[in-house]
């Protein structure tokens, strides 16, 4: 796509024009936000990040400033779906950072509703507010999603005491297991069953098939995206004489005092039984015994009893933002 000229002089052009030590200054501004904003130590994801970047595989656009760079977005492809992955942009002379950001976005989004083998985008916005974008995803071919990011201060105690929680202690026909990698096949399958007609399934169609969420689960297992994965606190709830999983607690390290737990489930045949908040307290146990301070967590909003769950166990929000799907299908000739 050619470069767009506005009135402020920004001129948007093809990511892949540009390599990685053009682009590292701006990534790693973005890295000081994520750790600002969220306590999430950004910088083993920028390196990943940089390093397909100078492949020149990634698809998107870079912002320029009177031919400084000034800000990005990148797009993933996965089958008939694209992701857009990040927008960041800061530093122009004379846009808003949410204005250059707005610019990179509705190029991105105009490249992807014209793409013909793409029928469905995703994204998670992390760093942006919720509706910061309000005025680009408000079409009928968008469905927004709130979503809440959480954070835990494992120095306190729960909102509420333990006696206010059933099941706090593991029945004598279940039991806690740590994470191995044996357990792929079977957590996959749990991640599966938990989410058909769940909202999250439709803000993340990985959870509508078993291969989208083993594929899930390779990512956040063997990727720095949501942090470094941390198996000496994840945990498996396995029936002892079936040997099925029935529930599981996965937690990455993203930074050297704080935890992000990755993945919560339970089958739905045991909801409502306190073994959310068991998985939890093993999990935060263990974590503070091992010196972390904090440990966050996103939900989707509208998933009120998930999180009743982490209000009682002690979270509290400290960041709204949108996840976004665009149906492309919808603006077909």
């Amino acid at each position: 796509m050619a470069s767009l000229p506005v009135a402020s002089q920004i001129e948007i052009l093809d990511l892949r024009h540009f390599s990685a030590r053009q682009l590292r200054p701006l990534l790693e501004r973005e890295a000081e936000l994520w750790r600002a904003r969220l306590r999430w130590d950004y910088r083993a994801s920028t390196e990943l990040l940089l390093q397909y970047l100078e492949s020149r595989i990634l698809h998107g656009f870079v912002a320029l400033d009177q031919g400084r760079v000034c800000g990005y977005t990148f797009c993933v492809y996965e089958g008939h779906k694209a992701v857009i992955g990040d927008a960041f942009a800061t530093g122009h002379r004379t846009m808003s950072d949410a204005d250059t950001t707005r610019q990179l976005l509705t190029h991105v989004l105009e490249m992807l509703r014209h793409s013909p083998a793409v029928d469905r985008v995703e994204s998670q916005l992390l760093l942006f507010d919720a509706g910061e974008f309000a005025d680009l995803f408000a079409g009928p071919e968008f469905t927004v999603y709130p979503r809440l990011f959480l954070e835990c201060d494992l120095g306190r105690p729960a909102a509420l005491p333990a006696a206010d929680v059933p099941a706090q202690d593991t029945p004598a026909d279940l039991e806690l297991l740590p994470w191995t990698p044996q357990d792929y096949q079977a957590a996959a399958e749990l991640i599966y069953a938990c989410y058909v007609g769940h909202t999250d399934a439709q803000i993340n169609d990985q959870y509508r098939s078993l291969h989208g969420s083993l594929r899930f689960l390779h990512n956040i297992v063997r990727f720095p995206g949501c942090g470094i994965f941390e198996a000496n606190f994840s945990w498996m709830l396995r029936d002892r004489r079936s040997r099925a999983l029935v529930g599981m607690i996965l937690s990455s390290r993203v930074a050297p005092e704080v935890a992000h737990i990755t993945q919560l489930c339970v089958a739905p045949h045991l909801r409502g039984r306190g073994f959310g908040r068991l998985l939890l307290d093993r999990c935060a146990g263990g974590l503070l015994g091992a010196g972390f301070e904090a440990v966050t967590l996103t939900v989707t909003e509208s998933n009120n009893p998930a999180a009743r769950l982490y209000e009682r166990f002690g979270f509290s929000v400290r960041h709204r933002f949108d996840a976004i799907v665009l149906n492309t299908t919808s603006n077909r000739r």
